[in-house]
C-alpha cells in the first residue's frame, strides 16, 4: 500500500487505461499532469465501466481500502471487496447509474472500516465514485456536543442506572482494563466492584472466549457495535457464568462501554429444554423399536407352541421349546418397558387412593427387599385421588424400591411418601414439561450411594444403567418416567453421592365427579407477609436461590443471600442483625445446613432456622442427622407454603 502518493506501477496504470472510455474521459479533462494531480489529492477516486469492474485507482483510494490498485483494476466491485459494498454502496450507484442522477451521501463502510462522505457521479463508459474519509470528522462534533452537553458519552451511563441495574456494566479502557465497574458485579460474579476497578479483563473472561472477546473488542474499535455477543466470565467461586453483552466503543473517550446480562438461568432452561427434547427422541427410537421387536416375539410365541405340541413325547426337546418360550415371555416384558418409555404402551387410567396401593404393596416389598433394608411409610391423611393407571403405579413403587435395594447393599433405610402437591407457574418455568396444576405425589427415598449429577442427568435414558452386566435392565426407571409423562404426570430425581436419592412421582389429581366424597382443605389464601425481618438464605442453587430471595422480599422481608455454607459463615461473621436462617441441607464445598446450623447457633443462639431440601424429612430424621426441633420445607414449595414456612419459624421457638 502507498501512504503519499501513486506507485509508478499505479501510474502506469493510468496510462494503460486511458485508452478505455471511463477513463479517457476522466484524465482529458485533466490535462499533462495527470499523474502528480491525482496522486496528490486526499479523496479517494475510483472509475468504473458498465460492468462494475474497476478501470481506475488513485493512491488515496488504495490507501483506505488497504488494497493496490493492482488488485482492484479489472475486477469488479463485488470480487474485489467482497459483498458488503452492495449495501449501501453499489446499491446507491446502480441507482444513479439506472436515473442519470449524481448521488451524495454519508455512510459507514464494514469493508473501510470508516466513515466515508460519497459523490457518484455517471457518464456513458461507466461510474466514477470520490469518496472521503470523515470518521475523524464525526468524532469531532460528537465530541463538542458532548463539551455543550447536548450528547452523552457513547453509551451513556446514568448514575441512577448504573447503580441499580440487575446487569453487568463495565467501562474498559482500550488494553482491556476495567475503568468502572457496577455494583451488580458482587451479585453475577462475587466481586466487589472496588476490587475490579483497575484489573485487566483477562482476569475474569473464560480462557476459551479470550480471544474471541479480543476480535470483539477489536471490531468494535472500527466502529462495529457488539450485540449479543456470548463471552463466559469466571465467578469468584469458580463456577462459569455466561453472559450475553452489548457494548459500543467510544472514540472521543478512547473507553468500550459494555452491558452484559447472566444468562445463568436461561442457559439452564435451554438445558432442560434439550434434555428434554432429546428424552423425546429417544422416546420415538425406543418405541419403534418395540413395535418391531414385538412384532418379531409374536413370529417366536405363536410357532413355538405348535413346536412343543410336535416335540411334547420327547423330553429334551420339550425342554428346549421351554426355554424358547421362557425367553419370549422375558422379551416381550422388555418391549412393554420399553413401549412404557416411549409412552406407546395402553393404560387403564381410573381413580386411585395411592395410600391403599402403598398398603398393599408394603408386605411384599419387605420380603421382596429382605430383612436389611428398613421401609418407613408417611401416607398423607387428606390425599387426593390420583388419575393413574393401578398396574403401573405398582410396577413404578416395585422398580422405585429394587432401584433403591440396589443402591444400598449393605442395608439402610426405604421411605415412602404420599402428599398432596400444587406445582405452580414457577416450578413450570424450570421445568417446561410440567403443566402447573394440583398433583399427587409419590415419593420414594433411600439412604444409599446417590447419584452424581452426570447420573442423575441419564438415569431416565432406556439402557442405561450403572449396575453390573446382568444386573439389570436399564429400563427400571425407563418405564417409571415414560408411565409419569402418558399420565400427564411428572417425576423427579434428587440425589447427592452419600446422600442417598429421592425419587419424587406426580400424577393429577382427580377432579369433578371422581375426585373424594369428602371436601379436600383448600391451599391457604393468607400472604403471611413480612415485618421488616432480616431472612439470609442460602442455596447453591442460583436459580432456586434468587427465587426464594424474590419471593421474601415481595413478602415484606430483608433478604441476604450466600451461594454456599461457607459463603453464609461469612455474612453471619459481620454485625448485622438477621433473624431466620433459610438454608437448603445438602450444599457443596464441605459445609452442610446441619454444619452451618450448628456453627450459627455458636455465634447466634437465637438464631432461629428453616431447612429446605428435595429429601424425605423422614429419611433425614430417622438418621438422626439433622436436629429434630428445626422445621422442614420440602422441594418443590410453592409461594404460600414459602410464605406461611418462614412466618412459623420467626414466630415459633425451635
Amino acid at each position: 500500500m502507498n501512504d503519499h502518493s501513486a506507485s509508478p506501477q499505479t501510474r502506469g496504470h493510468i496510462r494503460q487505461r486511458a485508452a478505455d472510455p471511463s477513463s479517457a474521459a476522466l484524465l482529458a479533462d485533466l490535462g499533462a499532469h495527470v499523474d502528480d494531480i491525482l496522486a496528490s489529492i486526499s479523496d479517494g477516486l475510483v472509475a468504473f465501466d458498465n460492468e462494475w469492474r474497476f478501470t481506475y485507482v488513485n493512491a488515496a483510494a488504495e490507501r483506505m481500502t488497504h488494497r493496490q490498485a493492482d488488485g482492484l483494476i479489472g475486477r469488479t466491485i463485488v470480487d474485489a471487496l467482497g459483498p458488503d459494498p452492495s449495501n449501501p454502496f453499489l446499491a446507491s450507484y446502480r441507482a444513479s447509474k439506472a436515473s442519470g442522477e449524481p448521488i451524495a451521501f454519508t455512510a459507514y463502510s464494514e469493508v473501510f472500516v470508516r466513515w466515508l462522505e460519497i459523490r457518484g457521479y455517471p457518464h456513458a463508459a461507466g461510474y466514477t465514485v470520490f469518496f472521503r474519509d470523515v470518521s475523524d470528522e464525526r468524532a469531532a462534533h460528537r465530541a463538542a456536543l458532548m463539551s455543550e452537553g447536548k450528547l452523552a458519552a457513547a453509551g451513556p451511563i446514568n448514575q441512577r442506572i448504573f447503580e441499580t441495574s440487575l446487569d453487568l456494566i463495565l467501562v474498559v479502557d482500550r488494553r482491556g482494563d476495567f475503568i468502572r465497574v457496577s455494583p451488580s458485579s458482587a451479585a453475577i460474579l462475587g466481586h466487589d466492584p472496588a476490587w475490579m476497578i483497575g484489573r485487566s479483563a483477562t482476569e475474569f473472561v473464560h480462557p476459551e472466549d479470550l480471544e474471541n472477546t479480543r476480535n470483539e473488542m477489536r471490531l468494535a474499535r472500527r466502529g462495529r457495535l457488539t450485540r449479543n455477543f456470548e463471552c463466559r466470565y469466571l465467578h469468584k467461586d469458580g463456577r462459569v457464568v455466561p453472559l450475553m453483552w452489548t457494548g459500543v466503543w467510544s472514540e472521543p473517550e478512547q473507553q468500550h462501554f459494555f452491558i452484559g446480562r447472566d444468562m445463568t438461568e436461561r442457559t439452564l432452561l435451554e438445558q432442560q429444554l434439550r434434555h428434554a427434547q432429546k428424552m423425546e427422541a429417544v422416546g420415538q427410537l425406543t418405541g419403534g423399536v418395540a413395535h418391531d421387536f414385538n412384532n418379531i416375539l409374536t413370529v417366536i410365541t405363536s410357532t413355538i407352541e405348535i413346536l412343543a405340541d410336535a416335540v411334547a413325547n420327547d423330553p429334551q426337546l420339550a425342554a428346549i421349546a421351554r426355554a424358547i418360550n421362557e425367553a419370549a415371555d422375558r422379551g416381550a416384558q422388555l418391549t412393554q418397558r420399553m413401549l412404557a418409555f416411549a409412552r406407546k404402551q395402553p393404560l387403564q387410567a381410573r381413580s386411585l387412593d395411592l395410600n391403599a396401593i402403598v398398603e398393599r404393596m408394603v408386605p411384599m416389598l419387605r420380603r421382596t427387599l429382605g430383612a436389611d433394608i428398613t421401609i418407613i411409610t408417611s401416607l398423607a391423611d387428606d390425599l387426593w385421588h390420583a388419575l393413574a393407571d393401578p398396574s403401573q403405579v405398582e410396577d413404578a413403587i416395585l422398580n422405585l424400591a429394587v432401584n433403591a435395594r440396589d443402591a444400598m447393599p449393605t442395608g439402610g433405610r426405604l421411605v415412602i411418601e404420599t402428599a398432596n402437591v400444587h406445582l405452580d407457574q414457577q416450578y413450570a418455568t424450570h421445568h417446561p414439561e410440567v403443566a402447573p396444576g394440583e398433583y399427587v405425589a409419590m415419593i420414594v427415598s433411600d439412604s444409599g450411594a446417590g447419584m452424581s449429577p452426570d447420573v442423575v442427568e441419564r438415569a431416565f435414558e432406556p439402557f442405561f444403567t450403572t449396575k453390573d452386566v446382568g444386573r439389570g435392565s436399564g429400563l427400571g426407571l425407563s418405564m417409571v418416567y415414560g408411565f409419569a409423562k402418558q399420565s400427564r404426570g411428572h417425576v423427579k430425581i434428587y440425589s447427592e453421592i452419600g446422600h442417598g436419592s429421592s425419587v419424587k412421582l406426580y400424577l393429577p389429581k382427580v377432579a369433578g365427579a371422581l375426585a373424594l366424597d369428602t371436601d379436600t382443605p383448600s391451599e391457604p389464601s393468607e400472604t403471611h407477609s413480612g415485618g421488616g425481618e432480616t431472612v439470609l438464605v442460602v442455596e447453591d442453587d442460583a436459580a432456586v436461590r434468587v427465587a426464594a430471595a424474590g419471593i421474601l422480599q415481595n413478602l415484606g422481608y430483608r433478604v441476604l443471600q450466600a451461594e454456599d455454607g461457607k459463603a453464609a459463615l461469612a455474612i453471619l461473621e459481620q454485625h448485622q442483625p438477621i433473624d431466620l436462617l433459610f438454608t437448603d441441607l445438602i450444599m457443596p464445598h464441605g459445609v452442610s445446613g446441619q454444619d452451618l446450623l450448628r456453627w450459627a447457633r455458636e455465634r447466634r443462639p437465637e438464631l432461629k432456622v428453616l431447612f429446605a431440601s428435595g429429601y424425605s424429612e423422614h429419611l433425614f430424621k430417622g438418621r438422626g442427622d439433622v436436629e429434630r426441633a428445626a422445621p422442614l420445607l420440602s422441594k418443590p414449595y410453592r409461594r404460600q407454603n414459602l410464605a406461611a414456612a418462614v412466618r412459623r419459624a420467626l414466630d415459633g421457638s425451635d
